[in-house]
Parts: C-alpha cells; structure tokens; sequence
C-alpha cells in the first residue's frame, strides 16, 4: 500500500458521509477499548466524566506482513462512526460526551475481550474494516492489546487467475472453469465445488477472495458451435474437460495450494475433438420422473462431462467424444432405483446397452447392549405425517449414519429411516446407492465398543455397498467408560485473558490412533489453569493435542496428514473403568492461531 496516501477524515456522526469501498463486507470485531477496569469484576465504578477518554484511536494492518493498510475503511454497524485510515492505516474517532447515568463499566466480546465505560458512547460499541483486495482472517485471535491501542487486522486475498487457450483458433470465449477446493468434514478431507467463472472475450478467468487453502480448476465441456463453421449434418466437434495442468480427470489434477495474499497463473489448453451421438435406453424407470446422471472416465468419478435424460423416450441421451465411460443413474426420493452401464465411443455413434434399474440398497442395524449403570432409558418422540411416536431403548438412544467415503458420490451419506408406525423398532437404512461408506455413531448412552458387517469391522474400515443389496450392521453398546484429567502446560500466563473474559480458550482434542477402538472427542479447557477433563471416554488408544484456537479443519481421520502431529502430543492408553491423569504441551504456530 502506497504510504503516502493523505488521511481522509469523515463525519462520524453523519452516516450520509460513509462510502463504499467494495463489494461485501467484511467484518473484522473488536471491542472499543480506552479505558482499563477492574477484570476481576462484571460491574464496577466506571471513571469520572473528566476523566472519560475523548478519542479511541488504532491501526489497521496486513495479518501477514504486519504493515499499515491504508485507505481502509474503518466504521462501527450503525454508522455513528466511519473514516478511512491514512496512509499509515491509523483511524481517530472523537468520542460523544455524555452523562453517566449509572456509573458502570461493561464487559463484553470481541477480538479484543475488555471493558468499556457505558457512559462514554451510550452503550456497546464494536468496530469493522474493509477494503478491496482484503478478508476477514478467520484464524486471527490476538490477545487483548494496551487500552487505546487497538488493531484491525486484515488477510491479503488470494488468486488464481489465467487463460483458457485453443492452439489452433482463437482464444474461446464463455467457457466455464470451475473451481474446487479441500475442505475437512467431520475429520476427512473432501473436495468440494467452490465457485465457477466464464471466460471473457480473450479466455481469461479470475477467481479472488480465496482463503489460503489447497484448490483443483478444472473446465467443462465447450462444444463448438461457431456458426461459421457449422454445417447442417456435418460432424459435431467440442472441447473435452481438462484438468490442471492438463490431465483427462479429477484425481490426476494437480492442488494448487495457496497462501495469504498469494496470486497464481495457470493455463489451460483445450484440444478440439470430435463428439459422437449416444444413447442408454432405460428399462424400467418412471417415464415421468428424472434421473440423476453421473459420467465418469474409465470409471473416475469427477465433474465435467454431462448427459440428459428424456423421460418420454425413457434414453439417457447427448454426445460424447472417444474414450470409456462408466454411466449411473438414479431416481429420487424414497424407494429410489439405480442402475450403471459402461459405455465405449470409439469414432461413431454409440448406443449403450438398456440400463435396468434395481432397487436401493437397505441395510439393518442391530443394537446390543451390555449395560451395566442402572441408568433409566432415555426416550424421545418422533413427529411425522403418520403421529407422534415415542422411541425408546436403542432406538431414542442410538442415531448412527453413514458417511461417503469418495469425493464425487452419488449420494453423500444415509440416516435411519424414520419410524412408520408405533411400534416400529426397526433401525435400517435405506435407499442406499453403491458406493462405500463409513460407519459412524453416535449415542446418548454408552458407547460403540464394536460395529461389524459380517467380517468388516466397521469402526477402521468403510462398508461396501453394492445395488440392490441388503445386510446387517450389528453393534455392540457398553457404558464402562474410562476417565481421563490432564493439564495443558506451556501456557503463558501474560497471553491469557482473565478467567472471566472466556470460558474455554484452550481446545483439546483426543484423536484415536487407528488401530484401536477409540473415539474421537474435543474437550475444552479453562485458560486460567489448563485444566481438563472427561468421564465418559471409549476405551482405547489416543493422542491428545492441544490449542489455543478451535481446529475445525483438524484431518483426524486422515492417517498421512495426522503423521505431521505425531510429535505434537502424547498418547494414552484407555481400559474399560481406567483413570488417566496426562500433561499436554500447548502446541503453537497452528494454522489457526
């Protein structure tokens, strides 16, 4: 940011007098802090009014460089104040003078978690900051600074930007490039569809305002229908997908893993092809209803490729180029149908074999319990168009589901089918397509203490559904619990704020190693003392890592990314009944910290 750039001081009692800058807000909270009260207490004397602050300054800077942003637009929700910074990223604002009425000081939340005297500005009053080019920085958590001393800080953008070619013609224009970025679900890695652009006239593409993150572009199909050189009859040519740097599907693409304020330029080329007719004839699906359709090359899951389905004709139907296809198909909603062909193009029209659709997988889950608290059974009720229904035993205690274990399923994962009537005990899954899925559970009463499909031990590996296929899931409860107390050490007593401003600033998870019966638990943890515990642990073997900062993206399940905590914390070891009393060194320098 240039730092020369004259202050601009505006109105801050005139809203009518606050531009915008950009094209989304985004929010960056702290308290206003001028004055220092008494953190061992809620409510307390407030200053004299001469001795009231009459300014509250601060300066907005880069997250990563630490340097001033200049030009930013700094202003509380109601507009009472706005202004730009200078160009060394300070701001002033001038406080209204009033009367204390009550003489107290009131504490509240935000980046910076202190007090404020209720006299002095009526209230409490929070401040955000904007600017081109810039993010809210999701992984800032500063500790409280000096009173007047305050600090917006805001994250660079990152960008991937970069054109889409064609060797021989002129760059094409309005295709569509799409952008896919790695996301962490419920501990596993997963890929998800982030935004799409259009190239513009030259094939260019922007994406912006990405967080710092690990991304796959990738472009669809562009059929070329250039009227110039279309003639009725002639042979149909179009673009195939490509993926970067250049490979024919999504788990060949390279990740291109971005930084705070990094700007990436990539090409991609596109390579003309000949496109063929084909058609898959539908045996038996609804002639009014829809499919979903999914292609996939040689069998690889992934975006890009599309065909239709006509329901009057019953054919999945469109065109495609030279290659290997595997093609699904589904119906929706309850008593769903699926079937799959595979299909070869290979220089003419195709016609598939008739696709004959079956039945949804279902899948029972039988639950025993071996109890031994005479805890009473919890119940629930269930309300549906049929009545409200009261569960009971493992029914109302027990809610388990099934989690994709691909990044392009069909269907991302299954819930237990509601009960029917009364007296409908049953616990099954249904409409399950083929794919394979990990078991996950979860239960007001005890715990798993094992879950097997015939020999598929399904707490450390995924089931494997197949069409039109049934089978038992059986479920072992138990309520033996171990114990486990620790403290968190390294913490440094002057970055921590007062037991009162937060109840829980240390996160603690325990992480299961794989080859034990273990599950997965984060606890939190007074910042005061470092203090944590837990009396209802699944026996088995754990790491207990811990942070100043909530880990959402932990990869828990993720055998290669965990191997980077192996030295971060250390490992227990559960029995049934077992006490364990553990120290755990904070762990700093995490990415969200």
């Amino acid at each position: 940011m240039p730092s020369g750039d004259s202050p601009t001081r505006i109105n801050s009692a005139d809203p009518r007098h606050c531009p915008v800058l950009v094209r989304k807000t985004i929010p960056v909270l702290f308290a206003l802090v001028a004055a220092c009260a008494s953190l061992g207490q809620s409510f307390a004397q407030g200053p004299l009014a001469d001795q009231q602050p009459t300014t509250i300054h601060g300066t907005v800077v880069n997250s990563v460089t630490h340097a001033p942003i200049s030009r930013a637009l700094v202003y509380s929700p109601d507009n009472r104040y706005a202004m730009l910074t200078d160009g060394e990223g300070h701001f002033e604002f001038t406080l209204p003078k009033t009367e204390s009425s009550a003489g107290q000081v009131l504490s509240y939340e935000g980046q910076a978690r202190q007090t404020w005297p209720i006299s002095a500005v009526g209230g409490s009053v929070w401040l955000m900051a904007r600017k081109p080019g810039y993010l809210d920085d999701p992984n800032e958590r500063r500790q409280p600074p000096p009173a007047g001393d305050n600090t917006i800080y805001l994250m660079p953008e990152a960008l991937i930007k970069g054109r889409v070619v064609i060797s021989e013609a002129d760059p094409p224009s309005a295709v569509s490039v799409e952008l896919y970025s790695q996301q962490v679900d419920d501990g596993m890695p997963r890929w998800v569809r982030s935004s799409s652009r259009r190239t513009n006239s030259e094939g260019e593409f922007r994406f912006a305002e990405l967080q710092p993150g690990t991304y796959k572009v990738l472009t669809n199909e562009w059929m070329d229908n250039d009227p110039v050189s279309a003639v009725p009859g002639a042979q149909p040519y179009g673009f195939p997908p490509v993926f970067y740097p250049g490979v024919s599907d999504f788990a060949s693409a390279s990740t291109i893993t971005l930084t705070a304020g990094q700007s990436v330029q990539i090409d991609l080329t596109l390579t003309r092809r000949p496109y063929y007719p084909v058609s898959i004839p539908v045996a038996n699906a609804d002639q009014s209803g829809g499919l979903n359709i999914v292609v996939s090359v040689q069998g690889h899951r992934g975006p890009g490729y599309a065909l239709g389905y006509d329901a009057s004709k019953k054919v999945i139907d469109g065109s495609l180029p030279n290659g290997s296809y595997l093609v699904e198909a589904n119906t929706y909603g309850q008593g769903s149908l699926t079937g799959e062909v595979h299909l070869t193009v290979a220089g003419a029209p195709a016609h598939g074999p008739a696709m004959t659709m079956i039945r949804s997988s279902s899948i029972e889950v039988r639950v025993s319990e071996e109890f031994t608290s005479s805890e009473s059974q919890n119940s629930a009720s269930f309300s549906s168009p049929a009545g409200t229904f009261e569960l009971r035993g493992p029914r109302a205690d027990f809610q388990p589901q099934l989690v994709t274990d691909e990044d392009f399923a069909r269907q991302p994962g299954a819930y237990l089918r509601p009960p029917m009537h009364p007296n409908d005990e049953a616990m099954v899954f249904e409409n399950l397509l083929p794919g394979k899925y990990w078991f996950r559970p979860g239960s007001n009463r005890g715990y798993v203490a094992a879950a097997t499909m015939g020999t598929t031990d399904l707490l450390h590996e995924p089931l494997t559904v197949v069409a039109g296929s049934t089978g038992v899931i059986d479920v072992k409860m138990r309520d033996d619990f171990a114990e486990i107390d620790g403290t968190v050490t390294g913490i440094s007593t002057e970055s921590i704020p007062a037991p009162e401003t937060t109840s829980s600033s240390i996160y603690v998870y325990c992480v299961p190693l794989p080859d034990g019966p273990g599950q997965f638990q984060q606890l939190g943890t007074s910042s005061s003392d470092g203090k944590f515990m837990s009396d209802r642990m699944a026996p088995g073997a754990y790491r207990i890592l811990a942070f100043r900062s909530p880990q959402p993206r932990l990869p828990y399940r993720d055998l290669d990314a965990m191997k980077a905590y192996e030295s971060l914390g250390p490992v227990v070891h559960l029995s049934p009944g077992q006490k364990t009393t553990v120290q755990v060194p904070i762990i700093a320098g995490t990415e969200n910290e």
